[in-house]
């Protein structure tokens, strides 16, 4: 995969930054918590994300995901020399590693989604409540 000019010159800047964005992105963290669980085929692994959110991942934006991680060496790509092609995705021990950190944030996100509603709810009526005595 070709590095644009854009992500090379983000990657001299800030490396850590770019990584954390590709582990934390929208697509990434669920791809990664899935692949802890095995390894997957492309069609099994889009089904299992789209699992999660209700809305789907689209095959490029999945595809897109995987490079990236792949790049980052947190994702193995195994091409099998089969007809049909057959393509499985796995975590290398550097994912595996990510994965189980950020499969941490994921449960407390859970385990507190009512605590942010709440508080999203406690905000928006401060805010309305401003609002109108402006």
């Amino acid at each position: 995969m070709a590095v644009s000019k854009q992500v090379a010159e983000a990657e001299a800047l800030c490396p850590y930054r770019l990584v954390l964005e590709h582990v934390t992105s929208r697509w990434g963290v669920l791809v990664l918590v899935e692949l802890l669980e095995r390894p997957y085929r492309f069609s099994e692994l889009r089904r299992a994300v789209n699992g999660y959110t209700g809305r789907g991942v689209s095959e490029k934006m999945l595809t897109q995901t995987l490079q990236t991680l792949e790049r980052d060496g947190l994702v193995h790509r195994d091409a099998k020399p089969v007809i049909p092609p057959r393509v499985d995705y796995s975590l290398t021990a550097l994912g595996r590693e990510a994965a189980e950190q950020v499969r941490v944030l994921a449960r407390w996100t859970h385990d507190r989604m009512d605590e942010v509603e709440q508080a999203r709810r406690a905000y928006d009526e401060a805010r309305d409540a401003r609002s109108r005595a402006s």
